[in-house]
C-alpha cells in the first residue's frame, strides 16, 4: 500500500535561518505553499491549465505549531494530507519531519491550511465547486484514519 501523504523533501539552507541559527518561522508557511504547488505539478497537472484560465485557489487560513527547532542542513520531509473536502473548500495538514542520519524521523512541526476555490475576474471573484481533477488527485491523501505516529521532538 502507498503512502497516505504527498511528500516533498527539503534541505534547510542558511538563508532560511535567523541570527540564532534556527529556521525562521515564515519558512514553514512557504514550505506549505511549495508542497501544494508541487502536488499540483506532479499529481494534478490539468488543474494548472485551469489556474491559467480563471480558477483561483485562495488561502483562507494557515497555522503552524512548532515542537522543536531545526537548523541549516537539516533534512526535512514535508508531508501533506487532505483533512477535509467541502464543495468549494479544502483543508490540508502538513507534518514537518526531520529525517535524522540514523534513520529516525522526528516531528518538528505540524501545520494546517484552508483554501477556497474561486472563479471570476479580480473585481468579481466568487466561490466555485472544486474541480473534479483536483478532487480525484487528492483522494489517496485523504485522512481516513489517525495520522501516522512520528516521534515528536
Amino acid at each position: 500500500m502507498g503512502q497516505d501523504y504527498f511528500e516533498i523533501r527539503h534541505t534547510v539552507g542558511f538563508e532560511e535561518t535567523n541570527l540564532v541559527g534556527n529556521v525562521y518561522y515564515v519558512n514553514y508557511l512557504r514550505w506549505q505553499g511549495r508542497c501544494r504547488e508541487l502536488f499540483l505539478k506532479e499529481r494534478a497537472p490539468e488543474v494548472l491549465a485551469d489556474l491559467k484560465a480563471d480558477l483561483k485557489l485562495f488561502t483562507l487560513k494557515v497555522e503552524c505549531e512548532f515542537y522543536a527547532e531545526i537548523t541549516a542542513f537539516d533534512e526535512l520531509s514535508i508531508r501533506m494530507r487532505l483533512l477535509e473536502r467541502a464543495q468549494t473548500q479544502l483543508e490540508f495538514s502538513f507534518d514537518y519531519v526531520r529525517m535524522d542520519p540514523d534513520g529516525s524521523e522526528v516531528l518538528v512541526a505540524r501545520g494546517r491550511q484552508r483554501i477556497a476555490c474561486m472563479r471570476g475576474p479580480n473585481t468579481d471573484t466568487v466561490p466555485t465547486v472544486l474541480p473534479e481533477a483536483l478532487a480525484r488527485a487528492l483522494e489517496p491523501y485523504r485522512v481516513a484514519r489517525g495520522v501516522e505516529q512520528v516521534r515528536v521532538a
